[in-house]
């Protein structure tokens, strides 16, 4: 039973249990929109205390926040947004919890033509108000007043430190001037700046409220400082024309943070840097650390996730009271993947999410002090377990010998592969990696009848510098060539037809949707592109006009993963499918958001015409209101009908 079901009384007549759990029809396939919808439940929160539960629910394209008391599961609070892109939320004492959303905008002002602009809006439990932060509302007409120097918007995640006994937010705002620190006034959304030209996600505060640790970088040299006695002291600095370290937060005290990357000639991983004497230490933690955990309270470091065996993720903590509790946690759900959302300030009620085989995505509370847990809602109600396909782990060679990790899904029912059709489904980055776990997209396709491979092909980070550097300058080439080995192996086990298969893909992975029937061919009867790149060297000229400089950071990436020399290297168009569409031999449908600000539509475009020009098969849908991510429902199904569709007609799976 969900807690959408326990709530009675009170509020509860009101909102009427926005997005209460559907069971799913029993067929044997669940309908294609269940899989394109955005999850009914999302982002849950539990505040500091443990009393009360924030998250997010979902109808179509409706966004609602909901607010449970949980000692009696009633409902005490909760607020239509509508179709906003609600992209977190979080718990500000408890009485008060915000959203953070992005929209696309324009910013003429700024000289900005198109771009995802994020908001901060404040919910007060008690008067059930919502204000925006940076921004104030005067008078009857609603006159809005944005707090002075900013476009009362906001960069980067809100910070919440609890001062003098107080609740207390802060957030970047974007100004004319940059960007600056701002106290947010809970009542009113009105911005106080407190910290002067900060950089995005480049700084910690203590939990007195104040700046203790920053970052300076200028495209070339990076420094991580350190306020002492008043005055800005650089710890530790490096040359980081392309790849810079990370700020992960705080230490296991308020003198340590945590870097990410290469830090002073050792391997890449987290490491620990003291802000009073500059020492670097490793993390206490044994195995590849590919994540951190602070207390909730605190913010100070407590665990980490690790690469486990089987390509699951473990987690560790250097609190013995901790490590008991998770322990407990995951003994509760045994051959389960459990993910850590959110704990209570004494760690005693846990919000987890669980997935993998036979568990599209559940949300779970836990509490240890009831020795109970309790489904809060079910992320794809109308996928029914046993229509989750089986997800296998898999390494295969490429052609040069790398180990090539991935996952290949089944569709449902198939418990041993043989001879079946196969859809290859790279990840986009290309520097991300896809888990194991439940993937809308890949499962969507399994359903139809489809195995899917999910390849972490060179260049995917995640799985060590090694993986990822041997994917430099390889666009194209063996990034793409991984991809069909993948393939060849799949169909050397006999577990797909090699006769049977296309590619799809988003982002990077719609670049190499593109590029297997123009650049790999032989291998695809079909293509489906998502945002995809076609044109490298005009991508590379449209990330340099957006950033205004022809050798920022950004422009060094992209030449490095794509192997140009130079901005306008001629030689990108050797690996460009645009440039290389008469060399197409299957039909390739593309689709791309009108929205899109990191891929634009042209690129899509671009591709169409070169088709359309060499008499080649294609289709192209543009999406209208959609941005790259494919946030909206009503586009996600588009997606998967289109594709499916066009899936079935070149390559049908029965």
């Amino acid at each position: 039973m969900s807690v959408c079901n326990r709530w009675r009384g009170g509020l509860a007549g009101l909102f009427m249990c926005l997005v209460p759990p559907v069971s799913a029809q029993a067929q044997d396939t669940a309908p294609i929109e269940a899989y394109g919808a955005l999850p009914a439940y999302d982002l849950v929160e539990v505040s500091a205390s443990g009393d009360r539960m924030a998250y997010v629910a979902t109808t179509g394209e409706d966004r609602s926040l909901i607010i449970n008391d949980l000692n009696d599961m009633s409902l005490i609070g909760g607020v239509r947004a509508g179709e906003v892109k609600v992209r977190d939320i979080g718990w500000v004492g408890e009485d008060d919890v915000y959203i953070y959303s992005t929209a696309t905008q324009v910013a003429a002002s700024l000289g900005i033509r198109r771009a995802e602009f994020a908001d901060l809006s404040l919910y007060d439990i008690p008067t059930r108000n919502v204000v925006m932060a940076l921004n104030r509302i005067y008078g009857p007409t609603g006159t809005l007043n944005r707090t002075e120097g900013t476009l009362g918007k906001v960069a980067g995640g809100p910070i919440v430190r609890t001062i003098d006994g107080e609740p207390t937010l802060t957030v970047a705002g974007t100004g004319y001037r940059g960007l600056g620190l701002y106290r947010i006034d809970l009542t009113t959304g009105a911005g106080r700046e407190v910290h002067e030209q900060a950089q995005a996600g480049s700084y910690l505060l203590d939990q007195s409220g104040e700046m203790r640790a920053r970052v300076r970088y200028d495209g070339d040299e990076w420094e991580l400082q350190a306020r002492l006695g008043g005055f800005w002291r650089t710890v530790w600095r490096a040359d980081a024309r392309i790849d810079t370290p990370g700020l992960a937060g705080f230490g296991q005290t308020a003198d340590e943070v945590v870097l990410a990357g290469e830090i002073d000639g050792r391997p890449e991983g987290y490491y620990s840097v003291n802000l009073q004497s500059g020492e670097i230490s490793p993390l206490p933690f044994e195995g590849r650390v590919t994540g951190l955990i602070h207390h909730p309270l605190s913010r100070l470091l407590i665990g980490a996730a690790i690469e486990g065996e089987g390509d699951r993720t473990i987690r560790r903590f250097t609190d013995p009271a901790a490590e008991g509790v998770w322990r407990s946690v995951e003994a509760a759900f045994p051959g389960k993947q459990v993910s850590l959302r959110s704990w209570s300030a004494d760690l005693r009620q846990i919000i987890v999410f669980t997935q993998g085989d036979g568990d599209s995505g559940t949300w779970q509370l836990v509490d240890l002090d009831r020795r109970s847990a309790e489904i809060v809602g079910e992320a794809y109600p109308d996928i029914q377990g046993d229509r989750v396909g089986r997800i296998m782990a898999v390494h295969y060679p490429a052609a040069d010998g790398m180990e090539i990790p991935g996952y290949l899904t089944l569709p449902p029912g198939v418990t041993e592969p043989a001879g079946l059709p196969l859809v290859v489904l790279p990840h986009g980055g290309p520097a991300a990696r896809d888990n194991l776990g439940f993937d809308w997209w890949a499962q969507a396709l399994a359903s139809r009848g489809y195995a899917v491979l999910q390849p972490n092909f060179r260049g995917s980070d995640g799985l060590g510098k090694a993986h990822l550097e041997a994917g430099y300058g390889e666009w194209g080439r063996k990034m793409q060539t991984d991809l069909s080995d993948g393939v060849r192996w799949l169909a050397a086990q006999g577990w797909v037809d090699p006769a049977r298969v296309c590619i799809v893909g988003a982002s990077y992975g719609g670049y190499a949707a593109m590029a297997g029937p123009t650049l790999d061919p032989g291998v695809y009867r079909c293509a489906v592109s998502v945002a995809g790149v076609s044109d490298l060297r005009r991508m590379v000229q449209w990330e340099a006009d957006q950033g205004g400089r022809r050798d920022s950071p950004v422009v060094r990436y992209w030449n490095r993963f794509m192997g140009a020399g130079r901005l306008g290297d001629r030689d990108l168009d050797a690996i460009s499918p645009a440039a290389q569409a008469a060399r197409a031999d299957a039909p390739i449908l593309l689709l791309h958001g009108r929205d899109d600000t990191v891929v634009p539509i042209e690129q899509s475009r671009f591709l169409a015409e070169a088709l359309q020009r060499a008499g080649k098969p294609y289709e192209f849908v543009e999406l209208t209101g959609e941005d790259h991510w494919l946030s909206r429902a009503a586009t996600r199904r588009r997606m998967l009908t289109e594709t499916v569709r066009f899936l079935e007609t070149h390559n049908p799976a029965h």
